[in-house]
């Protein structure tokens, strides 16, 4: 990878620039521009799908790859726009909102039948822990089987996660999405449900994510016997020659 990529790549990746363009300029748009003397309730509505859907390609274009938790990622933000623009009846967001967080979770749980459990992608994954010397470890004490076996309750943790989401996302879109689609007040309130969304529903799973990589990490110190300074990769110093 080049070094220009690899700073392109820290864009998407950075958590300020997901919030942003994910969150809040689009319910800034949703509020601000959806009055007819503005951009109206059909354009803010494009308008406010635009970027998060730009962002998410755009990181696809960096990556050239995608995990089912993108993809499905990507239809939710489709899905809404699609919704508004034929003005469906907004109980379909609340149904979109509990089934696209459902169909996540229900995505990480068959990825244990593959060959790379997304476990693996979120969690356990080179660019965070030194994945060939934990799994060195684990062969030379024969504990490989009993990490599987601590890899799979933690899909199941992620998974709950996800389930939580699509909980919470339902009753936060029967509470807060009342107005026919197609007009400026029901804008104003997906743009105030994708602002509520993140405190409301991004953090409870969060906590419960964090939970699952705490058990994780405590897992893989008990059946390798490594410190966690050990466990999480390091970047190598760079060495500089000095002159004779």
């Amino acid at each position: 990878m080049s070094e220009a990529v690899a700073v392109k790549q820290h864009v998407t990746e950075n958590p300020l620039n997901v919030l942003i363009f994910n969150i809040a300029l689009p319910a800034l748009i949703l509020f601000k521009l959806s009055g007819p003397n503005r951009l109206g309730p059909m354009g803010a509505l494009g308008l406010g799908v635009f970027f998060p859907t730009a962002f998410g390609l755009y990181d696809f274009y960096l990556r050239r790859k995608a995990n089912p938790i993108s993809i499905l990622g990507f239809v939710s933000i489709l899905a809404t726009g699609s919704f508004g623009l034929m003005q469906l009846d907004s109980k379909w967001f609340a149904i979109k909102e509990a089934v696209i967080p459902s169909l996540m979770g229900v995505a990480v749980l068959a990825s244990l039948r593959t060959k790379s459990p997304l476990v693996r992608t979120l969690l356990y994954n080179e660019k965070m822990m030194d994945v060939a010397r934990v799994d060195q470890e684990l062969a030379a004490r024969g504990n490989t089987e009993h990490f599987n076996k601590l890899l799979v309750n933690t899909t199941w943790l992620l998974a709950c996660s996800f389930l939580l989401s699509a909980v919470l996302n339902y009753v936060l879109a029967k509470i807060i999405i009342n107005s026919p689609t197609g007009s400026v007040e029901f804008n104003q309130e997906l743009g105030r449900m994708t602002a509520v969304s993140y405190p409301a529903v991004v953090l409870p799973c969060m906590v419960i994510t964090m939970f699952a990589l705490w058990r994780l990490l405590a897992g893989i110190k008990k059946l390798t016997d490594l410190d966690l300074d050990t466990v999480f990769k390091s970047k190598p110093e760079k060495v500089t020659a000095k002159p004779d």
